[in-house]
């Protein structure tokens, strides 16, 4: 795979979809005078592209835009209607999904390779690229190996390339359940701190027994941050305290 720093991007038009209708968008209209990152994959829905690397970059967005990115592009060789589904099944509403359906971009970056093995035809190499104005400032690309390989195209060592000393968000899960108050506090108690979260619902992504699996409690909320169990709200509220006073 060719590294193509230095280069322009290739001149594409994408059709993409916008309230129903088709809406043609330019390789300008996503980099011209914009710092862009892009990060390619073999398709929408597999796992390594659903489990961790769109989810990553989703979850980094507040951090690459601190640190001068303007906006972040997922490519994939996928029609319009495939990407808009995978967006709203990933709840990546900071990530831009933009199908390369007929490969063109693929082709032009030297990035298109033949996963006909799989049933998939022609499919992206998986990489990812700091665009500024159009130009290709820095790529990482994949290892060009047997199999999809997920080493370097990752959203931590892009924004540890832009900026090693990026301050990321804290990962944190609440798990809470409709109508409750303490629930509401704890979640009020974590955006009042700056503190984004994942919300785990009871009836809906989680059950009482996953709860008292987890934490040996049978209530809500429960608090984990960067993989420290918390507690619930007044466990929170000391855990934030203790935090400020460090």
């Amino acid at each position: 795979m060719e590294n193509r720093e230095g280069q322009k991007v290739p001149n594409v038009t994408f059709r993409t979809r916008a309230n129903g209708d088709w809406k043609d968008v330019t390789s300008d209209d996503i980099f011209k005078g914009k710092t862009v990152i892009v990060f390619s994959l073999p398709g929408a829905f597999t796992p390594t592209c659903s489990s961790t690397h769109l989810p990553r970059y989703n979850e980094l967005a507040g951090t690459f835009k601190d640190n001068g990115v303007d906006e972040i592009v997922c490519m994939s060789v996928n029609d319009a209607f495939v990407m808009d589904a995978w967006k709203e099944d990933q709840e990546a509403e900071n990530v831009t999904l933009i199908p390369d359906g007929n490969g063109e971009f693929s082709e032009g970056m030297g990035m298109l390779v033949d996963k006909s093995d799989l049933g998939f035809g022609k499919r992206s190499w998986r990489y990812s690229m700091l665009v500024k104005d159009g130009v290709i400032e820095k790529m990482f690309i994949e290892p060009d190996v047997p199999g999809d390989p997920f080493e370097v195209s990752d959203a931590d060592t892009m924004i540890d390339y832009i900026n090693a000393n990026a301050i990321k968000p804290q990962a944190i899960s609440i798990i809470t359940k409709p109508g409750c108050p303490y629930c509401s506090a704890a979640k009020k108690m974590l955006e009042k701190n700056g503190m984004d979260y994942e919300e785990i619902v009871l009836g809906h992504d989680a059950t009482i027994r996953t709860v008292r699996a987890m934490t040996g409690k049978d209530t809500v909320p429960q608090v984990f941050i960067e993989g420290q169990y918390i507690g619930g709200s007044e466990e929170l509220d000391l855990y934030l305290d203790d935090a400020k006073a460090a």
